[in-house]
C-alpha cells in the first residue's frame, strides 16, 4: 500500500465524530518517512484568554488566524521533509491558506452519519466537544461541499484500519490532490 508522502501535506478533515484524530494518528506512526500529526484543535486551545469557540459565526477572524498559524507549521515541517497530516473540521473556505504553500496538498474530509457522529462524541465525553447539538450542526456543514464533495470519504461504521486504508488509497488515487508542489 502506499505511503504518506514527505514533503507533501494531508489535510484530514470532517466533522466531529467522524475518526479524524484516530485516523491522523495511526497514519503518522505509520513506518516510512518522518512524520508529524498536528492536530488543529491544539491551535485553539493556546489561546487561554478571549477564546470564541470555532463554531460561533461570531469566530471567523479567529478562525482564519487559527488557520493562517496552521498552514504556515504544516508548511515548515513539510519544506523540512516531513509527510504532515493536520486533522481538523478544515473547511474548504479555509483552503486558500494551505493553497498558497505551494506544496502538495491532499484535502481528504471523512464522514459517517450524523447519528454515529453524535454518538462518537457523547461517548468520548471529558473537555472534548460533546454537546449534540453543536455536533449535529457541524455534521450538516458538512454534508454537502458543494464542489468539494468528490473529497469526501465515508468511513461510517468502519474501524481505524479501513479507515486508514481507506485515505491512503484516496492519496495514491490523486482524486484528493488539491495542489502540487512546485
Amino acid at each position: 500500500m502506499t505511503d504518506l508522502v514527505a514533503g507533501q501535506i494531508l489535510l484530514l478533515s470532517g466533522h466531529p465524530g467522524s475518526g479524524k484524530t484516530t485516523t491522523a494518528e495511526a497514519l503518522a506512526h505509520r513506518p516510512g518517512v518522518p512524520k508529524v500529526h498536528l492536530h488543529s484543535d491544539d491551535f485553539w486551545g493556546y489561546i487561554k484568554t478571549g477564546l470564541i469557540q470555532p463554531w460561533l459565526p461570531e469566530s471567523h477572524r479567529q478562525n482564519q488566524m487559527i488557520m493562517d498559524i496552521a498552514a504556515g507549521v504544516a508548511g515548515t515541517y513539510a519544506r523540512n521533509g516531513y509527510a504532515v497530516v493536520l486533522d481538523g473540521v478544515i473547511r474548504p473556505w479555509t483552503l486558500p491558506h494551505f493553497e498558497a504553500l505551494g506544496l502538495a496538498l491532499h484535502y481528504v474530509v471523512l464522514r459517517t452519519s450524523a447519528n454515529e457522529a453524535v454518538a462518537r462524541c457523547v461517548r468520548r465525553g471529558g473537555d472534548s466537544l460533546s454537546d449534540p447539538d453543536v455536533v449535529a450542526s457541524l455534521h450538516a456543514e458538512f454534508s454537502d461541499l458543494g464542489e468539494y464533495e468528490g473529497f469526501a470519504l465515508d468511513v461510517g461504521g468502519r474501524g481505524r484500519d479501513d479507515a486508514v486504508d481507506r485515505v491512503l488509497e484516496a492519496m495514491a488515487s490523486g482524486a484528493h490532490l488539491l495542489t502540487r508542489s512546485g
